[in-house]
């Protein structure tokens, strides 16, 4: 693999409306055309969400960059789920690229909660912990034969020379309104750091939109595991 791959421009989105779901869930998934179909509020930027009845969701990736993303949580999710110490998605049923739509996508079993922020988490130390503990015992999984840095993650887990060229690029724009020379010493030194040469497995994306509490206001479920490798 090329240490500067092209990661090329923000992807181009494609719409989904409720119609066009409710027609391949009739066309795949008959058995489930009968569940009223309704938008996710809030339903992320990578994948397209649509509430699937009240205990399902239907997730189709919102442009092609993100459609390898979920043959792999398929195989994946399933395998890392019972060593986890928190809920994860639960892939149902992986659905064909059809005239209404041209990607894999999934249906999985809805997993209920509140985004994280930082006025709803009760208790932040705990919060912290529980999110570490969750994310030790993702990186204890056997990684044998798990995903490489690619597109599929926009090569997040591979060498930090992938990002040179737009690291440089920032570090042009951002003269004068950072000290850039500091910058660039410290993205020198990350660039020439040791890696250990075990491979374990990452989340790859492990913001608040995905991070989920109860109503006690704890870590209840982590989701969309669509950066997930093993490095």
């Amino acid at each position: 693999m090329s240490d500067t791959p092209d990661l090329g421009p923000v992807p181009e989105r494609i719409d989904i409306e409720a119609a066009q779901v409710q027609r391949l869930i009739e066309d795949q998934f008959p058995r489930w055309a009968d569940l009223p179909i309704e938008p996710v509020a809030n339903g992320g930027w990578d994948n397209w969400t649509f509430h699937l009845g009240t205990d399902m969701v239907v997730r189709l990736p919102s442009a092609s960059e993100y459609a390898p993303a979920v043959e792999k949580e398929h195989r994946w999710l399933p395998r890392l789920a019972p060593h986890l110490p928190l809920p994860t998605p639960t892939p149902l049923a992986m659905g064909a690229p059809s005239s209404d739509y041209p990607y894999a996508w999934s249906v999985y079993r809805w997993l209920d909660g509140h985004t994280a922020s930082p006025e709803l988490i009760a208790r932040p130390v705990g919060f912290a912990t529980d999110l570490a503990t969750f994310l030790v015992a993702l990186q204890a999984v056997d990684p044998t034969d798990g995903p490489q840095p690619g597109i599929h993650n926009w090569y997040r887990g591979g060498t930090l020379r992938t990002y040179d060229n737009n690291t440089q690029r920032a570090l042009e724009d951002l003269k004068g309104h950072v000290n850039v020379d500091l910058a660039s010493r410290l993205w020198a030194d990350a660039l020439n750091a040791p890696w250990d040469g075990v491979d374990r497995w990452f989340h790859g994306d492990v913001a608040e939109g995905n991070l989920l509490l109860n109503g006690a206001g704890e870590l209840s479920a982590v989701i969309d595991f669509g950066t997930l490798r093993s490095w």
